[in-house]
């Protein structure tokens, strides 16, 4: 049997980022959002410390719009979800990577930050670049990917 070439580590990083992002889209059909469903994944070390999809909060009915079909105000972003229940935990989001399927938008890259997370992997992007815009600045490296390419 012919010996199967090493893949580069950008490579298999590449193949890493796209599983993780296709793990999320899964986790984000745990949302009860109608409008849109996102879902994320902190991972620390090649493993998910994480996860989190956008939704009501705790004891809150899972009813995410209003009768005019917008978004209730205290809705949380599946970002905000994975960072406050690492938070709840033993483990840390320094120098992690959180992968959304959705780009963050302003508040949540506000809560990426402060988490200490260094790296921010999504697919689909958001209406409003300011989160993005922010990121940037303050040194996070952003990747956006398709989830069909491998």
């Amino acid at each position: 049997m012919p010996k199967q070439p090493l893949k580069s580590k950008a490579t298999k990083q590449r193949e890493f980022d796209l599983r993780y992002l296709q793990m999320a889209r899964i986790w984000s059909d745990n949302s009860y959002c109608e409008r849109r469903k996102v879902g994320a994944l902190i991972v620390k070390d090649r493993m998910i410390i994480s996860d989190g999809y956008n939704g009501t909060p705790s004891g809150f009915e899972n009813i995410c719009e209003d009768e005019n079909n917008k978004t209730k105000p205290y809705v949380l972003h599946a970002e905000a979800n994975a960072i406050t229940k690492v938070a709840q935990s033993n483990n840390s989001s320094q120098g992690a990577t959180l992968y959304a399927t959705a780009s963050p938008c302003l508040e949540c890259s506000k809560l990426i930050i402060q988490s200490g997370i260094k790296r921010v992997v999504f697919s689909d992007a958001y209406r409003l670049q300011d989160g993005i815009d922010l990121l940037k600045s303050a040194g996070i490296e952003i990747v956006q990917m398709e989830e069909n390419n491998s």
